[in-house]
């Protein structure tokens, strides 16, 4: 098996459920076929390994392969090589089974990987085989034919009940999907929370259908409990045998299931997060990313890509229109869609306006609470508890945000200064009442809260700081005294990554706000984005001072997003407030009030807001000015891992784009070490995206050749990451 080119890939593959290796047969094989494989990292193998094959397999075509002891699944990649008369370099191992009952993987999609592997600094075949559905790689290909017995062809779009009873579009609805419709390319659709962004995706999305029988369509959100409301809706409008969602919170055979109807045409609308991007779906016309500002569409482990972003190529490469929509759009994305000025040529995405609410309410008035002039340790103001108070009365519900989930960041020791750090990580541990732990919320390491302070005895050991968990218990101390007029007690509940654990928790705590079982919801970022609740009339968020000033220059973009995005859910049912007699409010508690963000999301100006940020952005040399990427290495000892990094950046001085490319020294990472690892970071950038990728893809050589030198063997990992969202 010849090398080919450097493999990107620095992180070993699963290698879970292969299944064992067959023997090699005695058939001739006159066919070289170049296979896309799950190599392993620290082998630097190369992005496709040759074989031999009896036939020559179309490219596309699912195999298996055998590589090393085991026999592993790939892809046919490129047109076969016949190797008649030719003296082979070396020996070549056969093909095994070809899973050919299913049809091969198309051009596009191939194009799609091929691209995402050469920008994101990866290996083919990890991205492929990670595309691909886990259970597809244990198949046989009886199974898989038997699998395929099932209906797999693409039936008529049904007609249902919403279908036949659609709202009338506003102007603003109107006027977005007519340009929609008549033009091609990318469209940023500008919508405020409430401006019906959906209808319009339903709309194009039936558009398409009955304009093409074949046609296809991918929908993404950033988030898996964003899936089921959005499915709901277009099951309704499109019926279930159209519709197919793809995220990693299914099953393997759910996930089987629907990747097979997305690669055969059966499923005419597919659904699904960020991994959704690489489905194969062969009659791909148009791409929806909602709320496209999210950080969650970038992949954080292996292969650290962009859903938005491939989702913009993908439609170039296919001709697919794509729409981003956002209510508070990513600056890069907004920088994308400026209009011609002057010699400015403007961007490459079509902007479309939807600034007003439909069927809501005026957008929320947002108050801001100076926690200066509040006694000392205030957790609600007065004046926000009085308002909770009032919308209890009225039967209306609130919602209390809160970014940290757990009873409290830290517990600590007030006579020795003990606190609960993590032995494992360069973190505290967060202190959950509930079950009575300190849990780390980076390595997972759990323990039971000590009777008495681990270092000195002391028995009164308290929580510092407050999470979800001690705001919910919080608030109903505060409204233990207060009665629904039929005397039923105050009803809160919690909303986080703690709280939903459990199969099914999300769904149920979602519905028991939507039926009004819920007086006060409290709850991390994940109540902050996309749900639609109706009786919601105040939002208060209490303590959001800490992206004010953070290293991170993509932070304030973070807070003005989530803190808009988070008075969105007040106030969306204009005639429930007209019958309650009610107005929506944004509450925000801060120690910063004159803060011109704050000064933006009052006049919910979030272009007043975009403007002063790129042009801060601009005189720094930040992006979307600039194009960045880091290189980061893990390590047992800090200065094992930094000293590699400073090495590679040496030894980068000669590579092509080098002098267009500047390198700063390796750092530390915000959260030093995690799990008894050291990690280290080194940021790259250049005003050229060109040139960063040439110095990106000469430096992989180097990088993988200097892992093996002295200087490298305490190297534990090191990997890429390019366009990163947190620095």
């Amino acid at each position: 098996m010849p090398k080919r080119t450097p493999s990107p890939s620095t992180e070993s593959p699963s290698e879970a459920g292969a299944p064992p290796v067959t023997s090699a047969t005695n058939v001739s094989c006159p066919w070289r076929l170049d296979i896309a494989v799950q190599t392993p990292a620290h082998a630097a193998l190369g992005d496709l390994l040759s074989y031999a094959g009896a036939e020559p397999l179309v490219p596309g075509t699912l195999v298996r392969v055998p590589l090393g002891k085991r026999e592993v699944l790939g892809v046919v990649w490129n047109e076969p090589t016949s190797l008649e008369g030719a003296e082979p370099d070396m020996a070549l191992k056969p093909v095994g089974a070809a899973l050919d009952a299913l049809a091969p993987l198309g051009e596009a999609w191939r194009d799609l990987v091929a691209f995402a592997g050469r920008y994101y600094q990866r290996s083919i075949g990890e991205i492929a085989l990670a595309a691909l559905p886990p259970q597809l790689r244990d198949l046989t290909t009886t199974q898989l034919a038997r699998r395929l017995k099932r209906k797999t062809t693409a039936g008529p779009v049904a007609e249902t009940a919403e279908s036949a009873n659609l709202i009338a579009l506003s102007e603003e609805q109107t006027a977005a999907l007519a340009r929609i419709e008549a033009e091609t390319g990318t469209f940023l659709l500008v919508g405020s929370t409430g401006s019906g962004k959906t209808e319009v995706y339903l709309r194009c999305v039936a558009n398409l259908l009955a304009r093409d029988p074949e046609a296809q369509a991918l929908v993404m959100v950033p988030e898996i409990n964003l899936t089921p409301q959005l499915e709901a809706r277009f099951k309704a409008r499109f019926g279930d045998e159209a519709v197919v969602s793809l995220h990693s919170g299914m099953t393997n055979p759910q996930r089987l299931a629907s990747w097979l109807a997305a690669h055969s045409g059966a499923a005419r609308i597919v659904l699904g997060t960020r991994m959704a991007v690489f489905a194969s779906i062969p009659g791909l016309k148009l791409i929806v990313v909602d709320e496209e500002h999210d950080p969650s569409y970038k992949q954080q482990e292996g292969a650290r890509y962009s859903a938005r972003d491939l989702a913009v190529w993908r439609g170039q490469r296919e001709k697919a229109k794509v729409i981003l929509g956002s209510a508070t759009p990513s600056l890069e994305s907004w920088h994308q869609s400026r209009p011609p000025e002057g010699d400015d040529p403007g961007g490459r995405y079509v902007r479309l306006a939807m600034p007003s609410r439909i069927g809501a309410g005026a957008l929320p008035a947002v108050r801001l609470v100076d926690m200066n002039l509040q006694p000392p340790k205030t957790v609600i103001s007065g004046a926000l508890l009085d308002a909770i108070g009032q919308r209890i009365a009225r039967g209306e519900q609130s919602m209390i945000f809160l970014n940290r989930r757990g009873y409290a960041p830290v517990l600590a020791c007030g006579d020795c200064g003990w606190k609960s750090e993590c032995p494992h990580c360069s973190a505290y541990r967060v202190f959950h009442k509930i079950d009575r732990t300190l849990r780390c919320h980076h390595c997972g390491f759990t323990e039971r809260v000590p009777r008495a302070c681990p270092a000195c005895g002391n028995p009164d050991i308290a929580p510092v700081g407050r999470g979800t968990e001690r705001l919910e218990e919080h608030l109903a101390e505060l409204f233990a005294g207060v009665k629904h007029a039929d005397g039923s007690a105050v009803r809160i509940a919690r909303i986080d990554a703690d709280s939903t654990k459990k199969q099914g928790a999300l769904e149920s705590q979602l519905a028991a706000v939507h039926a009004g079982e819920v007086d006060v919801l409290v709850g991390t970022q994940m109540i902050a984005k996309g749900h639609d609740f109706r009786r919601i009339t105040l939002v208060a968020a209490v303590n959001p001072d800490g992206a004010l000033f953070s290293s991170d220059f993509r932070a304030p973009e973070r807070l003005f997003s989530l803190l808009m995005q988070s008075a969105g859910r007040a106030g969306r049912d204009a005639a429930y407030l007209a019958a309650q007699g009610a107005k929506a409010e944004m509450w925000i508690q801060t120690h910063h009030a004159p803060h011109p963000l704050f000064a933006a999301l009052r006049r919910h100006d979030y272009e007043a807001f975009a403007k002063q940020q790129l042009e801060e952005r601009q005189a720094a040399a930040m992006p979307p000015f600039a194009f960045q990427a880091l290189v980061r290495a893990d390590a047992r000892e800090q200065a094992v891992a930094q000293g590699f990094l400073n090495l590679a950046a040496d030894q980068a001085e000669a590579l092509p784009g080098a002098d267009l490319v500047t390198r700063y020294p390796a750092v530390p990472l915000a959260i030093q070490r995690v799990a008894n690892v050291e990690r280290a970071q080194m940021l790259i950038e250049s005003p050229s995206r060109a040139a960063l990728q040439r110095l990106l893809a000469a430096w992989q050589p180097l990088l993988h050749e200097l892992r093996r030198t002295p200087e490298g063997k305490g190297v534990i990992r090191w990997l890429v990451d390019v366009d990163p969202h947190s620095i």
